[in-house]
């Protein structure tokens, strides 16, 4: 599928695939590759191992017998590098591009592939032939290898995870999606994946400016044309940690009922204060949708009865998940029922606590109210 002149899609879609770092993916994902026909032929990424043939398959409907004679590799991760083997066992002599951690992860990753590698840091460019491509390195957005690449003629930021979603219900572009669906997905994409690094976004997002920029073409999900300047601009929001002051989220697994009535109660009584609420039965909702509710919420209160002297695993669960994931600056509160020891309140608010956030007095109820 054709991008720009010489630039073609040549990515794989998973429309099947449903938990990606352990999270849910309701609509699919794509592994997006990219090949230009230049001089120098130059595939920018590969895809997942499992669609390396028909990688391969694209490349050779566009260039024929041709040769790849360049490979710039944005992410070592094997949804984007899994079918480098493959990939350079069909060009051998093809030249690999990328930062020195991408270098050492690859040899980690494929212990086994002889590839030729060339290191590159920022300000560093390849040209090859009409095309110019400059390197932005961009550690931990979100592995240490990271980097985008700028192609000056075309003006197109192949940005790897950044500014990604996981889409895979076949649209090539923004404009073939509504807008409500992209911001959704990139949304879920940027709280399960990029929320603990937006001091690093902001500087990828700093550096990247000083480019003209038409397209933007992710790593995953749709290409970015007439969307790039909200999607920009909200990257810059969750990056700046910016939260709604009148939003909660009430976080909750129940076992008889009175840990949600306790939950219900909570959101009438913030409604009362004029925020809007959301209200997230765990086992009715994924962990990673409440991550993706709570990227811009204020209070995040997190409820469930007492377990065998501890928490449902649904919680504690989630709990896990979201302390890895870092949000910061927020007000927590637990809750929770009990029949005749009640540790679990305790327990959320003490992770509360270690989360960093301001910490309201836990709530508890004994059998029913």
């Amino acid at each position: 599928m054709k991008i720009a002149e010489n630039v073609y899609s040549v990515r794989a879609v998973d429309p099947d695939i449903r938990t990606f770092h352990g999270y849910q993916t309701p609509i699919g994902t794509t592994y997006n590759s990219y090949l230009v026909t230049d001089k120098q032929i130059t595939l920018i990424d590969f895809v997942k191992a499992p669609f390396a043939q028909g990688l391969a398959d694209k490349i050779r409907t566009i260039i024929g017998d041709g040769n790849v004679e360049n490979i710039i590799c944005n992410h070592v991760e094997p949804d984007h590098s899994g079918a480098l083997p493959h990939i350079v066992s069909l060009y051998p002599e093809a030249m690999i591009y990328g930062t020195a951690n991408c270098e050492k992860e690859l040899h980690a990753y494929y212990p086994d592939c002889n590839f030729k590698f060339t290191v590159v840091k920022a300000g560093d460019s390849l040209n090859t032939g009409v095309y110019d491509f400059q390197f932005v390195p961009m550690p931990m957005v979100h592995w240490p290898d990271s980097m985008s690449t700028y192609m000056a003629q075309e003006k197109i930021l192949f940005s790897n995870d950044a500014l990604g979603q996981h889409i895979g219900t076949g649209e090539l572009f923004d404009s073939d999606l509504g807008d409500g669906q992209l911001l959704a997905r990139a949304q879920d994409y940027y709280a399960n994946i990029v929320l603990p690094f937006g001091i690093q976004v902001s500087k990828l997002l700093s550096a990247v400016s000083v480019f003209d920029i038409r397209t933007i073409c992710p790593s995953h999900g749709v290409i970015l044309r007439e969307m790039i300047a909200p999607m920009i601009e909200t990257y810059h929001s969750w990056a700046n940690n910016e939260i709604d002051e009148k939003k909660a989220v009430i976080i909750f697994d129940t076992m008889w009922g009175t840990t949600k009535k306790m939950a219900q109660r909570l959101a009438e009584e913030y409604r009362q204060k004029g925020c809007a609420v959301e209200l997230i039965n765990l086992s009715e909702k994924h962990h990673s949708y409440a991550m993706a509710e709570l990227l811009d919420a204020k209070y995040i209160m997190v409820g469930s009865p007492t377990l065998n002297n501890g928490m449902m695993p649904t919680v504690s669960a989630f709990l896990t998940y979201m302390k890895g994931l870092k949000p910061k600056n927020r007000t927590g509160m637990a809750f929770g029922s009990y029949g005749w020891s009640g540790e679990a309140p305790k327990q959320i608010s003490d992770i509360l606590i270690a989360c960093d956030f301001e910490v309201l007095p836990m709530q508890r109820v004994l059998w029913n109210f």
